[in-house]
């Protein structure tokens, strides 16, 4: 066989194609990556950094705080905020506003003042509001109601009606204490008062004893406006509730004087007419004793001239006629002591009269007749 015939029936062997490694060419997005034959590690959730819930906390506990914060703050201004909302719209009237200037009420005395929604009335209008209360001289305080206080229109007690606006105001001061302020206050006023020695109070405070009235709670209005000289602790207290506390009881002093100046002038003409009433009767007794005397003696002369003793009887004539002299002398002196008498009576009665024209005015107790309203 020919070598080229061999090769002709020998079969040609293609040479076997080697394994490709190039990936599949897959149809689609051109930019995708190719896909691992390893299988992805499972994804975890990123956790937040811790440091995001601390601050996340500490907002909620300043969030807490302040809450609780505020609630505290309302709590404890509670009254406050209860005063502001009953005043939102609240307009005092001119005299109302004037009251309290002159009275020296501190802005805290002055909310507590218009709280209790004040009147100024006439004597009618004023029994009508205070008829229930226990004492009513001036004014009267009465809780969840108001405040009355008397109009006073005499010059000569100008400044009475301010005094009595702060003694009522004082009133609803008392009732905001709390029990342990209270009993601290008590304490430091019935101490006080032990030590006063001012009558005019002392009697005022008998007739509310008699009447049944808080002692405590009138002597912390007393004392807060008429009495000049208190223990610092005392004065210290009062200065929440005026910005010149000793004003107030100037105004106190000064239409107080109006009636004390009165008082003690009747009291020592009222002594002097005892004296001269001591003195009239002692007079009179002595002139009774001479006249019984004298009537004597003309008796006896009239006896002698009966027996014509000329000579006996015109010496005792002599004798009786100056026995006359010291009993007319004071027959006179005791005309002149009834006739001063007469004039200091007088003069008594007329004072004493003024002061009856200037309680009238002050008169509205509970026990005025209608008629004198």
């Amino acid at each position: 066989m020919k070598p080229d015939q061999q090769n002709q029936n020998t079969t040609v062997q293609q040479p076997k194609q080697a394994e490709t490694a190039n990936p599949e060419i897959v149809v689609g997005d051109l930019s995708s990556k190719p896909k691992s034959d390893k299988p992805r590690p499972e994804q975890q959730p990123i956790k937040p950094k811790k440091k995001s819930k601390k601050i996340k906390r500490s907002l909620k506990l300043v969030f807490y705080l302040l809450v609780i914060g505020l609630l505290s703050l309302a709590f404890w201004n509670r009254q406050n905020l209860l005063d502001w909302y009953a005043l939102r719209n609240y307009q005092p009237t001119a005299d109302i506003v004037r009251l309290a200037d002159d009275s020296f009420m501190s802005e805290y005395g002055r909310r507590l003042f218009y709280i209790n929604d004040p009147k100024l009335q006439t004597k009618k209008d004023f029994y009508k509001s205070c008829e229930n209360s226990e004492i009513v001289v001036l004014g009267c305080y009465k809780p969840l109601q108001g405040i009355y206080v008397l109009k006073v229109t005499e010059e000569q007690l100008a400044g009475i009606e301010e005094v009595t606006a702060a003694h009522e105001m004082l009133h609803a001061a008392y009732d905001r204490l709390s029990y342990n302020e209270k009993q601290r206050i008590n304490q430091l006023l019935n101490d006080t008062y032990s030590n006063l020695s001012k009558d005019s109070i002392k009697e005022k405070i008998s007739l509310y004893q008699e009447n049944g009235a808080d002692i405590n709670n009138e002597l912390h209005s007393i004392l807060g406006t008429e009495v000049a000289d208190l223990p610092a602790e005392l004065e210290v207290y009062y200065q929440q509730y005026f910005n010149n506390r000793s004003g107030v009881v100037a105004l106190s002093d000064q239409f107080q004087n109006v009636f004390t100046s009165r008082r003690l002038k009747v009291e020592e003409l009222d002594k002097q007419l005892a004296s001269i009433e001591h003195q009239v009767k002692t007079n009179n007794q002595k002139l009774l004793d001479l006249e019984a005397a004298i009537n004597q003696e003309a008796l006896r002369l009239e006896e002698l001239l009966s027996q014509n003793k000329i000579e006996q009887y015109n010496a005792a004539v002599t004798e009786y006629n100056n026995s006359l002299v010291p009993y007319r002398q004071l027959q006179s002196e005791t005309r002149n002591l009834i006739a001063q008498y007469k004039q200091i009576l007088a003069e008594r009665n007329r004072i004493a009269l003024e002061v009856q024209e200037l309680n009238k005015p002050l008169d509205s107790s509970i026990s005025t007749p209608s008629s004198d309203l």
